[in-house]
């Protein structure tokens, strides 16, 4: 699949605040291109005289059996991108037999995301200067019955964004369907309003136990690229932590997620799940994820411009290129399942 073509397409039927928004990041933009470069620097060093006349992918995340290691990033504000919003990712998601995580930011609540499929699913955590916000956040995902918490914990302040202040940012016309703030008017970008007004900057290791205890869920620490933070925030109760730096979106000339990938991962060890997201685009890109310690990737801007290209047809499309692109080269690897896959085979 050609994402530069893809996005192109899902381009021409967006707003141009809309694809700002969806492609932009932090500043100079620096990390977010240095998230595609660094996979691209990695090279596959691959087996031969294997047998790889069958290449399974499946895998389990937290215990769910999913069909690949590929799943659904949280991302934002899906009715801008098309009309059938979150529901249509994630009926998309659940026809691929992969997991797909819902965001506070969604234009569809919570509860209807769960209720249009029946499939394995997580929510993503934002958590709110206002306690009883994210109580009740946390309650109505278990109510939904979301399977786990991502607690996303990089954005303490929201990063300078200047596409957004340029195009003065804002979802009008949609709401935060999981919030009673609907759509904050205010110069410059209105996220960034929302942002530095509810979320809590005060957010520190102690809150993965308190989300834990009110929950009853695993909960996934999302946004960490170093190995002592790992390790603290698995001291600290988490069942896996994502590697990520929210899409190059908050600090630019953060290091890139590849990058930081085997650090956090051997920080770890077997005592939780690394995940990862940023810049993945190919079928190498997840096995070199996963030889490097990940256990699955998280897929992000191109759900969006296959939603936004064709709703969820498109999100369909862009699951189904990475299966197959994933699955040669696996093959191509030495690799006949998830398991074959190791260290050796990245220099």
């Amino acid at each position: 699949m050609d994402f530069t073509l893809l996005e192109s397409v899902a381009k021409g039927n967006l707003t141009p605040g809309t694809y700002d928004y969806y492609a932009g990041g932090a500043d100079d933009e620096l990390t977010l291109a240095d998230n595609l470069a660094a996979w691209q620097r990695m090279r596959l060093r691959p087996r031969v005289l294997r047998d790889v006349t069958d290449v399974d992918l499946a895998t389990t995340v937290l215990g769910t059996p999913v069909s690949m290691p590929v799943l659904v990033a949280p991302t934002a504000y899906h009715k801008l991108a098309h009309p059938q919003g979150e529901i249509g990712t994630a009926r998309a998601a659940a026809g691929a037999d992969t997991l797909m995580i819902a965001s506070t930011l969604a234009t569809t609540s919570l509860e209807d995301i769960a209720a249009s499929v029946d499939a394995p699913r997580w929510f993503q955590l934002y958590v709110h200067r206002d306690n009883d916000v994210t109580r009740s956040l946390i309650e109505r995902a278990v109510g939904a019955g979301y399977e786990a918490i991502v607690l996303t914990v990089d954005l303490a302040v929201l990063g300078h964004r200047p596409r957004d202040e340029r195009n003065a940012f804002s979802i009008e016309g949609h709401e935060m369907a999981n919030l009673q703030t609907g759509t904050p008017d205010a110069e410059g970008s209105g996220l960034a309003a929302y942002a530095d007004t509810a979320i809590d900057p005060g957010l520190t290791f102690e809150h993965i136990e308190w989300i834990k205890s009110e929950s009853g869920l695993p909960v996934l620490v999302k946004g960490v690229v170093r190995g002592d933070d790992a390790a603290m925030a698995v001291d600290a109760g988490a069942a896996a932590v994502v590697v990520s730096n929210h899409g190059g979106r908050q600090l630019d000339t953060c290091i890139a997620t590849a990058d930081a990938l085997e650090e956090v991962a051997t920080a770890v060890g077997d005592r939780a799940e690394v995940y990862i997201d940023g810049g993945v685009r190919r079928g190498t890109d997840v096995v070199k994820a996963l030889a490097l310690g990940a256990r699955a990737v998280l897929i992000g801007r191109p759900i969006l411009w296959g939603l936004a290209a064709d709703g969820a047809s498109g999100v369909t499309d862009v699951l189904e290129f990475f299966r197959t692109a994933t699955a040669r080269a696996m093959a191509l690897c030495g690799a006949a399942s998830v398991d074959d896959v190791d260290r050796s085979l990245v220099v």
